[in-house]
């Protein structure tokens, strides 16, 4: 088993605070404008597009659900905005988004209201079938923190014994820049991997994606329990001092 790397320094990325008033700013800003949802994480790198093919891939070679079925739970879900992204790409599945921000979990659902509502009436208005509707307004989101509370009934009873996809963008990035410890003493960072385990259904996958780590060093952080390596997200390499990589990373882990 590859040991997990070293941690990260602590920074203002990492507190509570910094969301909290991130989404609270971002809240504001869609009020004013509906336009405006907020950051889209690894944008720059094309991340959502990448994971999309990724998950498309997948079920084009029969290796997950169909798109009518897969479940799905994004952890710190911030706007909504993979989730949404799914949506429109076909997958019907149930789909949950948490994140410890409520002022996140406010924004997210805002944006989905906002958008079922359009959707609604672009359906009173075309001829189009019933097939391409998005149905955003059954994606939900609750305020939960996966590091310090068991998961909530509410939204886990939905999927049984797990979630067929578990997506994370960003999130362990941001946890392993919180200098808090746990009841042991370690960076909560350490106890990430325990607690994302078992909400992913057995025979499930993990992706995570990540501008912190390496692939190695997620690899590092993630294998040896009950998550297995399984593929990766193919991005733009670069080279510089002799190495070779990608300024973002996204890996696919199978639960066994």
């Amino acid at each position: 088993m590859t040991p997990p790397p070293t941690h990260l320094d602590p920074s203002e990325l990492g507190q509570k605070s910094y969301w909290d008033a991130a989404y609270t700013t971002e809240r504001s800003n869609f009020a004013a404008n509906a336009a405006d949802e907020g950051t889209i994480w690894f944008s720059d790198a094309g991340a959502e597009e990448r994971m999309l093919l990724f998950l498309e891939d997948l079920a084009d070679e029969g290796e997950t659900h169909n798109k009518s079925e897969t479940s799905f739970l994004d952890l710190g879900t911030g706007n909504g905005h993979l989730l949404f992204a799914l949506r429109e790409e076909g997958w019907m599945g149930s789909m949950v988004g948490v994140d410890y921000s409520a002022q996140s979990v406010q924004l997210a659902s805002a944006i989905r209201d906002t958008k079922a509502k359009e959707e609604a009436s672009d359906d009173q208005t075309s001829d189009e079938t019933s097939s391409t509707t998005a149905h955003f307004d059954d994606i939900a989101f609750y305020e939960w923190d996966i590091l310090t509370q068991p998961p909530d009934a509410t939204w886990l009873v939905n999927s049984g014994s797990g979630f067929d996809v578990v997506l994370d963008k960003g999130t362990f990035d941001a946890i392993c820049l919180s200098q808090d410890t746990d009841a042991q003493g370690r960076r909560i960072c350490e106890a990430y991997r325990e607690k994302v385990e078992p909400l992913v259904k057995k025979g499930g996958r993990f992706l995570i994606t990540s501008c912190n780590w390496t692939e190695e060093e997620l690899r590092g952080w993630f294998g040896g329990g009950e998550l297995v390596f399984e593929g990766k997200v193919k991005y733009p390499s670069f080279t510089f001092g002799g190495k070779t990589g990608s300024s973002v990373v996204t890996l696919c882990f199978k639960r066994g």
